[in-house]
Formats: structure tokens, sequence, C-alpha cells
């Protein structure tokens, strides 16, 4: 069986930033943006890029993430690409919303001047517990579901569900591209998709994957988040098994103090018994047991 071509993966941060996060890369941005957000093309007219460099020690992090901050039309964007799962993400993908909605307030601002915040998490795993790849999380009345602002808006694509539940072609284009792994996956992409920009940005991936250099980068990139996947595992394991060591030592010892009881109790039980049984063949009368052991007799 042929091995199958490898490729850089666009999921794999330093990549993600190099695409999504260059200036010379416009139409791509905009056109990965609107089938997203479902924003018509149209209308996004002008894309101002942040934080887009990487320094050259991010590569070595070990535990890091990537965000590409952008204003769209006046709408702060971020994108956020997540390879490995990390505890409490939801909370704090909310606190992150609030820092780049309010930091946009500078002193002397009215508040009806704060932009609409959007934040775009790309993650390679389950959040959520249901079959839709994409979530969209706005303020909502609890009854009359009306919506108190269009200014917050977070949404989540989970790469694992691809396939899994159709909603979107172009959507599922982009996510599917993200996903891709090998050659065969570009080729069978290219094939299917009607969308310009995703064949651009194939040809860009295969420049990038015949870069040497930057495959190595990307080999050791991939190599460094492993180990943060696999020491979160280990930690995990061990708190998991720690927990059961201590719950069966608890159990062991609960069942241990409820055995003696029980025992104590049989015991004293077998005991009166005897003194009962006793009392009885030397002749003492009712009243005289009742005086001895109480009223609680056998007869």
């Amino acid at each position: 069986m042929e091995k199958e071509t490898r490729i850089v993966k666009l999921k794999l941060d330093i990549i993600f930033k190099r695409i999504f996060g260059n200036e010379n890369n416009k139409n791509i941005i905009a056109a990965f943006i609107s089938d997203l957000l479902e924003i018509p093309r149209e209308d996004i007219k002008a894309i101002y890029l942040s934080n887009v460099e990487l320094a050259p020690e991010y590569i070595d992090q070990k535990f890091s993430r990537l965000d590409i901050k952008m204003d769209v039309d006046g709408r702060i964007v971020n994108i956020e690409m997540q390879v490995n799962r990390e505890p409490d993400f939801k909370d704090r993908t909310l606190f992150y919303w609030s820092k780049l909605y309010s930091d946009e307030l500078k002193v002397g601002d009215d508040y009806g001047e704060l932009k609409q915040t959007i934040c775009i998490n790309i993650i390679n795993f389950n959040l959520f517990d249901c079959d839709d790849y994409h979530s969209n999380f706005k303020i909502l009345e609890n009854d009359r579901k009306e919506l108190l602002t269009d200014k917050f808006s977070i949404h989540f694509f989970e790469l694992k569900k691809i396939g899994k539940f159709k909603k979107n072609r172009r959507m599922e284009d982009w996510l599917a591209l993200i996903n891709a792994e090998t050659e065969a996956e570009l080729m069978e992409i290219q094939n299917k998709s009607t969308i310009p920009e995703i064949h651009e940005t194939i040809v860009k991936l295969r420049e990038l994957s015949a870069d040497e250099k930057l495959r190595q980068e990307a080999y050791y990139r991939e190599k460094r988040l492993h180990d943060e996947a696999s020491a979160i595992r280990g930690s995990l394991r061990e708190g998991m098994e720690r927990g059961m060591a201590k719950g069966m030592a608890k159990g062991m010892a609960k069942g241990r103090a409820e055995g003696m009881a029980k025992g104590m109790a049989k015991g004293r039980t077998e005991e009166r018994n005897i003194i009962l049984e006793n009392m009885k063949k030397n002749g003492f009368t009712e009243e005289q047991i009742k005086l001895v052991l109480g009223n609680e007799t056998d007869n």
C-alpha cells in the first residue's frame, strides 16, 4: 500500500497563522470570515489585522494558544485555533471576549461606541453534547428569546464532528480544509469545493509543505502540542487513580466499621437470648425477666 503524502496541517497554530494572519491573504481571510459567520461577502470591505507576528520563542512554548484579532468593517473579530482541550475552556472564552469588548472603549467614549465583538473558536476536540459542529451563542431573554444586544457573539466550530451533521456546505469545506492532513484529502476538497479562495489556500498549503525548514518547525511544534496533550492526560489519569484509591480506602474503612457494628449488635442479641433462655429454665417470672432485660423479651 502506497504511503499517503503528508502535508503541513492547517490546524497547526503556526501554519494557521501563516495563512489567516497574513496581510497578503486578505481575500482568503474575507472569504473565510464570510462563510463561517454567514456574512455576505460584499458586506466585508475592510480587514485590519493585529498581533500577527510569531515571536521566535513561540514555537518553543509547550502550553500556548493561537489567536488572530482583526477589525472587520468596525466589528472586532477574534479567531482562535485550539488543538488541545484546556480546563474551563468555556469560561476562558467568555473572559477573553469580555476583555476584547471592553478594551475597545477609550477614555471619554460613550458606551454606545463599543463595537460588536465576535469570537470564533475552532477547536480540535468535542465540547458540547450534540452532533452539530457549529454552536453560536448570543444573549437572549429566557422566556421571550428577545435579543439583548447584537454586540455579543461567540462561535465554536468542533472539528471532530465534521461529516456527522450537514448544515452549510461552504462552512464545511473550510473546516474540512483545516482538518486535512494528507495530499489525498486536499485533492478531494479541491475536486469538490466551488470556493475560489479554498483553491487558493490549497496552493499556499502545498507551497508551505514544500518548505523543508517549515516542515521541520511544524513537526517540532506538533510534537510540543502532543507532549502537552500527554501531560494533561497523564494528570487526569493520575487524579482519577488517586481518587479511586482514596474512595476505595474510604469504602473499605466504612465497610469494616459497619461490619464491626453489625457484629457487635448480633453478639448483643445472641447474648440476650442466651440469658433469657437460662432465666426461663431457672423459673424466673416474666416480671423478673423484664426487670433484668427490659421490655424487649422473646416469649
